[in-house]
């Protein structure tokens, strides 16, 4: 299977584990140079950086630039693709459960990650048992799968309210989402959580910059309309609102 990894040139370690990790469970792995914020200058993509529920740092614009080029890779592919970042750590069984959710075409994105928050799933796929409906997320742009229209629909949407990645690919309208149930996939900082031994050591690059403001009051109103989008789904006839665990045995 088609794997893309984004990863910053000088972070070597992460790049060494992520290709040992598509070595053992089989995976095709590319290389995406992730952006950086020194690259944001001449990488802007005319995008207008006001339009989400909050001013972004530098280092999410960056995220999301790196996206991106993922996203526009996946459509050149012309093939579900496995999207990473590189402190994705991959359960054994999630190799083979994205090669099953790709030959499925409603599946135009599938989320292989937990991280500690709860997620609003619905029913199991017809014809794959572990994967379920996923109709709200608050994390989870380290691992998933993507299709080529789904990616297609992503770039439409982060075009148009550029966001952070993990929020395009929630709310991206008309994606159709679903979520890996056990979790397949967490990011390294996750392990202990999870009674795991990290692999490598890790720090998040966004974590260390300071949050920035809440912004004009019309992100203000747009993190509001958000959040009454959020209490609708709550209602949902068939969902149930949980937080899933990685499955550490394959």
């Amino acid at each position: 299977m088609r794997a893309l990894v984004i990863n910053l040139a000088c972070e070597t370690g992460r790049l060494a584990f992520q290709r040992e990790q598509a070595a053992r469970l089989g995976l095709d792995l590319e290389v995406v140079p992730a952006v950086t914020v020194a690259d944001l200058s001449a990488r802007s993509e005319d995008l207008s950086w006001e339009r989400w529920q909050r001013p972004l740092r530098d280092v999410e614009k960056a995220t999301l630039l790196s996206h991106r080029a993922a996203w526009r890779r996946v459509i050149a592919l012309g093939v579900p693709v496995l999207i990473l970042e590189d402190d994705a750590w991959l359960m054994p069984g999630a190799a083979r459960l994205a090669a099953q959710a790709a030959g499925l075409t409603g599946v135009e994105h599938l989320s292989l990650e937990t991280r500690g928050r709860k997620k609003l799933i619905g029913a199991p796929h017809p014809k794959l048992a572990g994967i379920r409906r996923l109709w709200l997320d608050r994390t989870g742009a380290a691992a998933y799968l993507l299709r080529p229209e789904g990616a297609c629909k992503l770039i439409t949407r982060s075009q148009a309210v550029p966001a952070l990645a993990d929020a395009v690919l929630v709310e991206t309208p008309g994606l159709r989402r679903w979520q890996a149930a056990p979790a397949q996939a967490i990011q390294i900082d996750m392990a202990a959580r999870y009674g795991l031994a990290p692999p490598i050591d890790v720090a998040s690059a966004i974590s260390s910059v300071a949050r920035p403001s809440r912004g004009t009051i019309y992100h203000r109103m747009r993190r509001l309309a958000w959040q009454v989008r959020m209490g609708l789904a709550m209602s949902r006839p068939g969902t149930e609102r949980i937080e899933l665990y990685p499955a550490i045995a394959g």
